[in-house]
């Protein structure tokens, strides 16, 4: 099977690269310097990320060839995502101003919507909710957000490559689980899969202490690419936005209850910060590593079987994300998520 060709070229793609592209962050002096806005303490190169988008991006033409994915979802994750990331990647080398890339980030997500066919009927207490073009609006704000909250949630080594490799894998999961017609998704998981293995590349470079960080372009082209996933395993069974829902909550908590709570104080949210959980966190530990590591295990340990759950029928979606969230919840006011530095 073709897959089993991809996967190591990806991987091997995505490893190469990266280095390539530390040393010409090196050469153009691409580098984070720490500040007192900073969780790192070392000069690091950034951009890294784009071996990711380059990897992923290069597979998706041959599975939508070889009728391993939809030419509908190919388009959209090859315009969302190579937009996304040519805008983080001119971040990255020069400031654009928020209010422009505010704009690339929801023609991105417009594209997207526009191939996929939208926000699909969600499953709310058992029933099918349609809400129309109302639900395409929510759509783009969702799509948006998730974009930006990754890239708020890229502060420490390691925890963005994490993330997405936990997701890809238990979004591939997911579609092990019958749908409503009795049948089996036997080729929508892999390019999950794939993405997990480009992140697998770069993740060499980026574990604690990482080498490389993988800026604007990669941090925003994953959250973006997550969130096309979401809404096109949602069009496959309803309830699997919960799922999906599930399974992102580490960065959805944290994110969204940091951005609630700078809001509330009056601070400026797109400026930069390190007042996110994980970031209180890892001041408190002294190290990176425990932390990225601890959002492994909540993954693995406690969304992944909650979403598995929901997507098998065993518990409704709305419960199963308040009961996935609620502990997160905690976790996010324990570490003063928000809160003044």
């Amino acid at each position: 099977m073709i897959i089993w060709l991809l996967l190591p070229i990806v991987v091997g793609i995505s490893f190469f690269a990266t280095g390539v592209l530390r040393q010409y962050a090196l050469a153009q002096d691409l580098i984070d310097i720490p500040n007192m806005r900073s969780s790192h303490s070392v000069p690091t190169p950034r951009g890294g990320g784009v071996a990711i988008v380059l990897s992923f991006l290069t597979a998706l033409p041959v599975l939508a060839l070889t009728n391993m994915l939809p030419w509908v979802v190919m388009w959209a994750l090859l315009g969302s995502g190579a937009g996304v990331a040519v805008i983080g990647f001119l971040d990255d080398h020069g400031h654009i101003p928020a209010p422009w890339r505010l704009l690339g980030h929801f023609t991105a997500a417009i594209w997207a919507l526009f191939w996929l066919g939208g926000l699909p009927p969600l499953n709310l207490l058992g029933m099918a909710l349609d809400l129309g073009w109302l639900g395409h609006v929510l759509a783009a704000f969702y799509l948006v957000w998730l974009l930006n909250l990754y890239n708020f949630m890229d502060g420490i080594d390691g925890i963005a490559s994490i993330e997405a490799i936990c997701v890809c894998l238990g979004g591939a999961l997911l579609y092990a689980i019958p749908d409503f017609s009795g049948s089996s998704q036997t080729t929508a998981y892999i390019v999950l899969v794939l993405l997990a293995a480009a992140v697998t590349g770069f993740l060499f470079w980026n574990f604690p202490p990482a080498r490389v960080f993988m800026g604007d372009a990669g941090s925003g082209f994953l959250g973006i690419t997550l969130g096309i996933l979401s809404l096109q395993a949602t069009w496959v069974a309803p309830q699997l936005m919960w799922s999906w829902l599930i399974l992102l909550g580490v960065f959805m908590v944290d994110a969204t209850w940091t951005m609630m709570r700078r809001l509330i104080h009056g601070s400026k949210v797109y400026e930069a910060h390190r007042s996110h959980a994980y970031q209180f966190a890892s001041r408190q530990f002294g190290k990176h590593l425990p932390v990225t590591l601890v959002v492994l295990g909540i993954n693995m340990l406690w969304l992944l079987p909650l979403a598995l759950s929901v997507g098998l029928g065993k518990l409704d979606g709305l419960l199963g994300l308040l009961v996935a969230y609620l502990p997160l919840v905690v976790l996010a006011v324990k570490f003063n998520a928000g809160g003044r530095e």
